[in-house]
């Protein structure tokens, strides 16, 4: 019997589908929200698309009226937003509207909480780019250097969730998520552009890869494991900050020879670095001390740098498959 309710902001995202995954297998009633584009992109949850506990609702971050109205009607337990322009370099190329959406966005939704359905607990994915230049390794107390329009309008967030939680006594909670990705990742990101590139070249449907910054280092985790910690956060006994995180911060260079190592295949062969792709203010290195949530709610990651890169390149492997056997066919 279905007794718990959860909306989730940005469901066709990474991390909106598995939380949808992860919540239905609960038993809880789930309603996403989706924006209406020309375009119907909902392939990271057209496995669960016929679930009688799935409903999807259009709506928009950047209309105060939808969104009140939407919160107003389902009165949720729960609010996951996942809603972002998530992609850090292009939001120096369209930083109104990433802001529009990851700052203002989620004050919007925390003022229809408070107005309209002031019981539902909320919960923002906030980023480690709000650290920035800050020193590794980073945790609650590490002061905010923003380097990025993405990363200033997540501290934003980062801000009003924790002044609406004290100011008026909601249950509002930040999951600060250090780099996670998967096979859901979009292609645009460079985890899932170089694992994608890998499954491409050694099917001879793509000769290579332009990359920028070899040199950036990241704590990669898995989003599955990730969003499971930010459903312990929200139903946990009392609302927090947390970050996310393995403890370990691995370089892009580093990631990239993993990966075409699985397939036997010399990276440099086939990588071009081109400039566009350098941010005007770079992020060098974040590196999680994710000691609360793992001493508070007993999170742990599961999934390791090795297995994850694994994972990954044999999902794009066989999706390089497919595509050439239609191509050739």
């Amino acid at each position: 019997m279905t007794n718990k309710t959860a909306l989730i902001t940005g469901i066709t995202g990474q991390d909106g589908s598995y939380l949808a995954d992860q919540l239905l297998s609960k038993n809880y009633k789930v309603y996403g929200l989706i924006r209406r584009t020309s375009s119907f992109n909902t392939n990271r949850i057209d496995h669960i698309y016929n679930n009688p506990n799935l409903s999807l609702i259009y709506g928009d971050a950047t209309d105060s009226s939808s969104i009140s109205s939407i919160i107003a009607d389902l009165q949720p337990d729960y609010l996951y937003n996942t809603m972002a322009q998530s992609h850090v370099r292009v939001s120096f190329d369209i930083p109104e509207y990433t802001c529009d959406v990851g700052a203002l966005g989620v004050l919007r939704v925390l003022e229809a909480i408070r107005k309209r359905s002031p019981k539902t607990r909320f919960l923002t994915c906030s980023s480690s780019e709000m650290f920035g230049a800050a020193l590794p390794p980073q945790n609650e107390q590490t002061r905010f250097q923003p380097r990025s329009p993405y990363a200033c309008a997540k501290v934003f967030g980062y801000y009003q969730t924790i002044n609406y939680r004290e100011a008026y006594n909601l249950f509002a909670c930040n999951s600060i998520c250090f780099n996670h990705t998967g096979i859901r990742r979009a292609e645009t990101f460079v985890s899932r552009k170089i694992t994608r590139a890998v499954g491409k070249i050694f099917h001879g449907l793509q000769n290579k890869l332009e990359l920028g910054n070899l040199d950036a280092k990241r704590d990669w985790g898995s989003a599955f494991d990730y969003t499971k910690a930010m459903i312990m956060i929200m139903e946990s006994e009392h609302p927090d900050d947390f970050v996310i995180g393995t403890g370990e911060t691995h370089s892009v260079k580093e990631f990239l020879e993993k990966a075409f190592n699985l397939v036997g295949l010399d990276p440099y062969k086939y990588v071009k670095i081109n400039p566009r792709f350098y941010r005007p203010t770079e992020v060098d290195c974040l590196l999680a001390d994710p000691t609360k949530i793992k001493t508070m709610l007993g999170w742990e990651h599961k999934t390791t740098f090795d297995e994850l890169i694994k994972e990954m390149v044999e999902h794009d492997l066989e999706l390089a498959r497919k595509e050439a056997i239609l191509i050739n066919s």
